[in-house]
């Protein structure tokens, strides 16, 4: 009776009576030569990791998260950027202590979804993670547009010197983390606000690339 008046539909396939299938848990898995580094056509300057194509339950979770306050799928999110962060580590890319500071956010879009989807899963990806602090250092000043549909020149014009500092960040290694890197115009202007406040930006790393 509860599954017909709240029915559970899976945030990556929409298969019924499970929020998160196991079958979209294993295509969220990192495995042991994920993230792969990719090539954004504006390039931040430094290198740029990805966990996968923006595409099946990767895409359909990170939507659900962002536009339909499916917030249960957090978790399974966080659990696949945590695996990305620990394959970093591992492979000397990243060090510790390091320092995580999520993709900036407009405010509207922020207030418009109960909070910053990419802050919540980069704490989820952390907790309990020792030498690693999340740091919500960025935000985006007004009047920056929403990207979709924007070409890769206008998706530039719109960020230029809107992303602003709010926050000191500790010594150490660096990684700017976000859901989606498409053409890397935002990730370039996050990184450089942070490098001219004397950060050490190792690298961005992105739950998914498009």
């Amino acid at each position: 009776m509860l599954d017909l008046v709240l029915p559970l539909e899976c945030g990556g396939c929409g298969g019924p009576r499970t929020r998160w299938c196991p079958a979209c848990a294993h295509q969220l898995r990192v495995r042991a030569d994920e993230p792969h580094v990719i090539t954004p056509r504006v390039d931040p300057g430094v290198p740029v990791f990805s966990l996968g194509r923006y595409a099946g339950p990767r895409r359909t979770a990170i939507v659900a998260v962002k536009e339909h306050g499916r917030t249960d799928l957090i978790r399974p999110l966080g659990t696949a950027l945590r695996g990305g962060l620990r394959q970093l580590l591992a492979w000397g890319v990243l060090s510790a202590p390091l320092t995580v500071v999520p993709a900036p956010t407009r405010r509207s879009a922020a207030r418009r979804r109960g909070g910053d989807p990419v802050t919540r899963i980069a704490l989820a990806a952390t907790s309990g993670g020792q030498g690693v602090t999340v740091v919500q250092a960025l935000r985006m000043k007004a009047l920056v547009r929403d990207s979709v549909g924007l070409s890769g020149a206008a998706r530039q014009r719109n960020v230029a010197g809107r992303v602003a500092l709010t926050a000191n960040v500790p010594d150490g290694d660096l990684v700017l983390v976000d859901d989606i890197v498409t053409t890397g115009a935002t990730a370039s202007e996050a990184v450089r606000v942070l490098q001219t406040s004397g950060a050490r930006v190792v690298a961005v790393l992105a739950l998914a690339n498009a």
